[in-house]
C-alpha cells in the first residue's frame, strides 16, 4: 500500500496543473499579439505614407526613402491655392455630421419603439424596415433626384442630407442593445412616473453611449465618404472634399504631392473623431448590450 502510495503521489506531482478554460500558453500570448501587431502595421501603412509623401519636397516626390527628409509643406501650399480647401472641409463636415445626427436619431427611435413597446403588426413593420436596406440605392437614386428637384433644393447640402436622414442600418444595431437593457429599469422608471420620452432620454441613452460612439462613427465615416450621391446632386466640384478631389485629380493630373496633401486633409477628420471616441467605440464593439 506505502508502494502504491508513493507512486500515485509522484504521478500526481508530475502531471501538469489543470488549467482555466480559457488560459493561453505565453507563447500563444506573443504569437497571437505579433499576428495582430504586424496586421495593424500592414493597415496603417499606406496612410503613413500618404503623410509622408505629401510631406516631401517636389523634387522627392517619387523617392522610395521611408523617411521624408526634409521635410516640405510646399504640397499643402499647393493645394490651398489650387482648392478652397477650409471650405470643402466645411461643407463635407456639416454633410456628414448632420447625416450621421439624423440617421442616430431616426435610428434610436424606431429601435426602442421596437425593443420596448408592444403593438399589432410589430414583427411585420420591422421586416419591412429592414427590407429597405436590401433595396439598391440605384432604384430610388431617380425618384429621390425628381423630388429634390421639385423641392427646389438641389445643388444645396440639404439636397445631400434629406433622403439620407433615416437608414435600416442604425435600427437593427440599436435594436439589439436596446433589447438586452434590462426591463426592471425601465419598469421602475415607469412606476416613478416617467413617460416614455422621458425614460428614453434619462434612462436608456445614457446607458447605450458606447452603442451611439460606435454607430455614430460608422454612420459618420459612410456620409464623409459617399461620392456619387453628392456628385448627383450638388454638380459642383467645389461642392465637397470628394468632388474636390476628384476634380483636383482631372485637372492638376499626376501632380502627387498636393493630391496626397488633399488626401490627407480629408482623412483628418476622421482620425480625430476616432481618437476622441476610441473608448466608447471599442465598448460599443466588444458588447452586444448590457449586462
Amino acid at each position: 500500500m506505502a508502494v502504491i502510495a508513493g507512486r500515485a503521489a509522484a504521478l500526481e506531482r508530475a502531471a501538469p496543473a489543470d488549467e482555466p478554460v480559457g488560459t493561453h500558453s505565453r507563447t500563444r500570448a506573443v504569437v497571437g499579439h505579433l499576428a495582430l501587431g504586424t496586421l495593424g502595421v500592414l493597415c496603417a501603412f499606406p496612410i503613413y505614407w500618404l503623410y509622408a509623401t505629401s510631406l516631401r519636397t517636389p523634387q522627392d516626390i517619387y523617392s522610395l526613402a521611408p523617411l521624408p527628409w526634409p521635410l516640405s509643406a510646399q504640397s499643402y501650399v499647393d493645394a490651398f491655392r489650387v482648392l478652397d480647401i477650409g471650405g470643402l472641409l466645411l461643407n463635407t463636415t456639416v454633410m456628414a455630421v448632420l447625416i450621421a445626427l439624423g440617421q442616430l436619431l431616426t435610428g434610436l427611435l424606431a429601435a426602442y419603439a421596437f425593443a420596448a413597446w408592444e403593438f399589432r403588426g410589430k414583427s411585420l413593420l420591422y421586416l419591412a424596415f429592414v427590407a429597405t436596406w436590401l433595396v439598391p440605392f440605384q432604384v430610388t437614386m431617380l425618384p429621390n433626384y425628381v423630388l429634390l428637384s421639385q423641392l427646389g433644393v438641389l445643388n444645396t447640402i440639404a439636397g445631400v442630407v434629406l433622403p439620407s436622414l433615416c437608414t435600416a442600418l442604425g435600427v437593427i444595431l440599436l435594436r439589439q442593445h436596446v433589447q438586452a437593457f434590462p426591463t426592471e429599469l425601465l419598469e421602475a422608471a415607469r412606476l416613478d412616473g416617467r413617460g416614455s420620452w422621458s425614460t428614453l432620454w434619462t434612462v436608456v441613452v445614457p446607458n447605450l453611449r458606447p452603442a451611439l460612439a460606435a454607430l455614430g462613427i460608422l454612420l459618420f465615416v459612410n456620409a464623409w465618404n459617399e461620392y456619387f450621391w453628392p456628385a448627383l446632386v450638388l454638380q459642383r466640384s467645389n461642392a465637397v472634399l470628394q468632388l474636390g478631389l476628384r476634380s483636383f485629380m482631372g485637372t492638376e493630373g499626376n501632380d502627387w504631392g498636393p493630391m496626397m496633401a488633399t488626401a490627407g486633409m480629408a482623412c483628418l477628420p476622421v482620425l480625430v473623431l476616432y481618437l476622441v471616441l476610441q473608448r466608447q467605440i471599442v465598448n460599443g464593439f466588444v458588447r452586444s448590450g448590457l449586462k
